[in-house]
């Protein structure tokens, strides 16, 4: 299947038309808009170059916040208050570690300076959100992502010692669920968060999800 390439037109292809390995489309830009309307369709963007890339892959890999794993050594370190939890109160900070720590075998980030920029703008809006790790009144480990209606869109999280993300997003899986959450996106699987509970399910069945528990879709090319 071709990849589309998309210009300043706020569309996107039907997501059943991506690549097998979850790549939709190619270009267009940030802005607010289009990244709503890139969420509430399923589609996440990573950058490749200087490439703005657009993905919705099959299967797709969540967390259903009833089914977080809460380890021993988390449990431990929540119950003698080890690390403080806040939420949004450095989210600007927040990004800029998910931007410039480096992780064992990761070269690079996806996350540029027009990314930074662009979801700074999303937080400013309301819709990204932020959940820090502090220890010591340090900032220590922390998330950021998206969220509409019911659904929360992981995007990155970083550490600086251990268990420190781990914390913040236990920590956060647990809130978001009392403020009636139902799904959490976390895009691709890695092992890390298969251990806190997250799995695959179809993108088909995502997609479902995602008009009943998400804000209104918006309109997708050929649609």
């Amino acid at each position: 299947m071709p990849v589309f390439v998309i210009d300043k037109e706020l569309v996107f292809p039907p997501v059943n038309l991506a690549e097998p390995d979850g790549l939709l489309a190619v270009g267009g830009d940030l802005s607010p808009e289009r990244l709503l309307l890139a969420y509430r369709s399923g589609i996440f963007p990573w950058y490749e170059g200087e490439h703005i890339l657009w993905w919705c892959p099959d299967p797709r890999f969540v967390l259903f916040p009833g089914e977080l794993k809460v380890s021993k050594s988390i449990k431990t370190l929540i119950n003698k208050g080890v690390f403080e939890f806040t939420t949004n109160r450095a989210f600007t900070q927040v990004l800029h570690h998910c931007k410039t720590i480096k992780r064992p075998g990761q070269e690079a980030t996806w996350i540029t300076d027009e990314v930074e920029k662009a979801y700074g703008k999303m937080h400013e809006l309301g819709y990204a959100h932020s959940a820090e790790t502090w220890k010591d009144g340090e900032l220590v480990g922390g998330l950021y992502g998206i969220k509409l209606g019911k659904v929360f869109f992981g995007e990155s999280m970083f550490s600086k010692i251990s268990n420190a993300s781990r914390f913040a997003f236990t920590r956060y899986v647990q809130q978001l669920k009392e403020e009636g959450i139902v799904l959490i996106d976390c895009q691709v699987y890695t092992e890390y968060l298969e251990s806190l509970g997250a799995r695959m399910i179809s993108r088909e069945d995502f997609i479902q999800q995602l008009k009943d528990k998400s804000e209104p879709a918006c309109r997708q090319a050929g649609r």
